[in-house]
């Protein structure tokens, strides 16, 4: 009986201990070599279109005369959890591992350098005002700055 007791017990805590566990997120910074970079603006373009139908939700739930706090809290929860998402992407993945810094004295390539920290930034902002606000001004200010970061990110010049 008494090692039954500890096998139910052990198998309890392992159970318990893989369920309070967090799945790993994307990449870590281990230079591994294999990076997904299309899958990586895939997801912000994902997290962003999330973000546009949290906004469009707690709108509509907020205009009901009996509201549904509950649905509205679950929205606006949503909403901050995608925001966060294109931020942790932006600066875990393409800042902290992508983006490499460049010697000014290449005019060219830091040139093309500095353009991506712009651009990454303004999407950070931008993720923020979408967490902060429901203004789909937001929306579309993250889909072109992503559209221009990838266009500067994948763009191949013939002399690279």
């Amino acid at each position: 009986m008494k090692i039954q007791n500890i096998v139910f017990t052990l198998v309890m805590s392992a159970i318990l201990f893989m369920a309070q566990n967090k799945p790993a997120q994307a990449h870590c910074e281990i230079p591994c070599g294999i990076y997904g970079d299309s899958l990586r603006i895939e997801q912000i373009e994902e997290h962003i279109r999330t973000l546009e139908k949290s906004m469009n939700q707690i709108k509509e739930l907020s205009r009901e005369g009996d509201k549904n706090y509950n649905q509205l809290v679950r929205w606006i929860t949503n909403k901050e959890d995608h925001a966060v998402k294109i931020q942790d992407i932006v600066s875990q993945y393409f800042l902290h591992q992508r983006i490499k810094p460049v010697d000014p004295e290449n005019e060219e390539a830091h040139e093309k350098y500095v353009t991506r920290l712009k651009l990454l930034h303004e999407i950070q902002v931008y993720a923020m005002k979408a967490k902060q606000t429901t203004d789909l001004q937001y929306i579309e200010k993250l889909r072109d700055t992503v559209d221009k970061f990838a266009d500067a990110y994948f763009h191949k010049h013939p002399h690279d």
